[in-house]
């Protein structure tokens, strides 16, 4: 499918809102997940949740930029009591981000918007750095 300027931002506002969710999913897990095992990465979810934060305001600049509207929509979010389950969700959440980042920036050099190849890249980076972290702590 060919790529138009117009369906580019409606996949990233549709990233926007997956970044929202991160952030809330993430502070939520962080103050719930209870159990000594899970420590260091209840610390860790914390900064994940600023770092989606952050990435959801580099989209949000993007999009303005670009010519649209930054969404305000939140896609699902999940909660669990259970620590490792929790743990599934962030990293389901991670691999999703992965894809679309790398669907996005196919697009972006596609529309030769070379500036928000960039950016996507390096919140491509932060995302794969999350999953790490994610699939350390799930195999302690």
């Amino acid at each position: 499918m060919k790529i138009t300027r117009e369906k580019l931002l409606e996949e990233l506002n549709k990233d926007l809102e997956w970044e929202y969710a991160a952030a809330i999913q993430y502070l939520q897990h962080a103050a719930t997940i209870n159990s000594a095992k899970f420590d260091s990465i209840k610390k860790e979810l914390l900064v994940h949740s600023q770092e989606e934060m952050q990435h959801a305001t580099m989209l949000a600049d993007h999009i303005d930029f670009l010519g649209g509207v930054p969404t305000i929509d939140i896609e699902k979010r999940e909660i669990s009591d259970d620590g490792v389950e929790m743990l599934k969700q962030d990293l389901w959440g991670e691999n999703n981000a992965i894809k679309r980042y790398k669907e996005r920036i196919e697009q972006a050099e596609a529309l030769k918007e070379f500036g928000l190849r960039r950016v996507l890249e390096d919140i491509l980076v932060m995302e794969e750095e999350h999953k790490r972290d994610i699939q350390d702590a799930l195999a302690k």
